[in-house]
C-alpha cells in the first residue's frame, strides 16, 4: 500500500492517467499444466512441518491472511544506515526498511533499467511494523490501507516504488516496470483489472517480491497471487520453461507435518501459500 507523501510529491510534478500498454517480459515463458512429478532419478526426504505454511516468497497477505510472526522476512535494515546498498535509486525518506536481499534483487531491476536509459526510480515505502501500519490505517481508512498484519508491509516484501520525474502512472520508470519487473522477480501486486480478486485499488507503485519464475508465469498467464496460487493448488505439479530455465513446480498439502520428496542432485526452493500448502520449486 502506498505512502500519502510519494503521492503529493509526485502529483506537484504531474497529472493523473496510465500508460495504457501491455506487459513485455523480455523472458520467454511455456508452462505445461497437470504433469506428473519426474524431476529426478535421485531424490531425498525431507521432513516439513506446518510453520512452513507460513513462510518463503509466495504467501498470501490480504484482508483474508494476516502475516504470522515466523512470516516476516529477515535481515532487514535501515537503508539510510547502509549507503552500500543504495545503487541507482534513491529514498523518499531516511526511515525506509527492507531486507537486504530484497533491496540487492531491487538494485539488479534498477541497473538493468539504467542501461536502457531509465534511471529516475526511488523507493517510498518498505516494510513497517504493525504500530506503523496501524497509523497509517487509522489515517488513510480502509479505502487506502489495511489493518496492521494484513498488509504486505509488514511482511518484508512489498514496496512502493517511485519516480523523481513523475507520477508512477506517467512515470517512464512506472512504464518499465510494468514490461520488465517480472523479468526479476517482481510482480505489480494490484493490477487495474484485477481489484474485484485483491480487494485493493489499483497502485502502479506496490511491488511485491515473489521471485524467478513465478514472477514471469504469474505475468504470462495475467494472474494475481491470489489466483496463481489457485491455479498451483488445482494443478497439483505444472511444468515451466523461463527464458531457456526448465522448472517443475508442485503444490503440497500440509496438516500437521508432511514428508516430501525432493531433488537429490537439482536445486529447489519452499514457500509457504500461508493458507494450508507448501510449494516446491526445482530447477531442472
Amino acid at each position: 500500500m502506498k505512502k500519502w507523501g510519494i503521492l503529493l510529491v509526485v502529483c506537484l510534478l504531474s497529472g493523473c492517467g496510465w500508460l495504457q500498454q501491455a506487459p513485455e517480459s523480455m523472458v520467454d515463458v511455456t508452462v505445461t499444466q497437470n504433469v506428473s512429478s519426474s524431476h529426478s532419478a535421485a531424490t531425498k526426504t525431507i521432513q516439513v512441518s506446518k510453520d512452513q505454511i507460513y513462510k518463503g516468497s509466495l504467501i498470501l497477505i490480504n484482508k483474508n491472511y494476516a502475516v504470522h510472526p515466523e512470516s516476516v522476512e529477515p535481515d532487514i535494515v535501515k537503508l539510510s544506515q547502509h549507503k552500500e546498498l543504495l545503487k541507482g535509486f534513491g529514498l523518499l525518506d531516511q526511515s525506509i526498511q527492507l531486507p537486504r536481499s530484497l533491496v540487492q534483487q531491487f538494485a539488479t531491476m534498477v541497473e538493468a533499467a539504467g542501461k536502457g536509459g531509465v534511471s529516475h526510480f526511488l523507493i517510498s515505502s518498505g516494510y513497517r511494523s504493525n504500530k506503523e501500519q496501524s497509523k497509517l490505517y487509522q489515517e488513510e481508512g480502509a479505502d487506502y490501507a489495511l489493518p496492521a498484519g494484513y498488509s504486505e508491509h509488514n511482511l518484508g516484501l512489498a514496496l512502493d516504488i517511485g519516480s523523481s520525474l513523475k507520477a508512477m502512472n506517467e512515470a517512464p520508470e512506472g512504464e518499465w516496470l510494468q514490461k520488465h519487473a517480472a523479468d526479476y522477480g517482481f510482480i505489480l501486486r494490484y493490477p487495474k483489472d484485477k481489484t474485484v480478486i485483491t480487494g485493493i485499488q489499483y497502485e502502479p507503485w506496490h511491488f511485491r517480491y515473489v521471485g524467478l519464475p513465478h514472477s514471469v508465469i504469474m505475468q504470462s498467464q495475467h494472474l494475481t497471487l491470489e489466483e496463481y496460487l489457485d491455479y498451483l493448488k488445482r494443478n497439483k505439479t505444472i511444468r515451466a520453461t523461463v527464458g531457456g530455465d526448465t522448472y517443475e513446480i508442485t503444490y503440497n498439502a500440509i496438516a500437521q507435518v508432511a514428508k516430501l520428496e525432493v531433488p537429490a542432485d537439482h536445486r529447489y526452493e519452499l514457500s509457504g501459500d500461508n493458507m494450508n500448502g507448501v510449494i516446491v520449486t526445482v530447477q531442472l
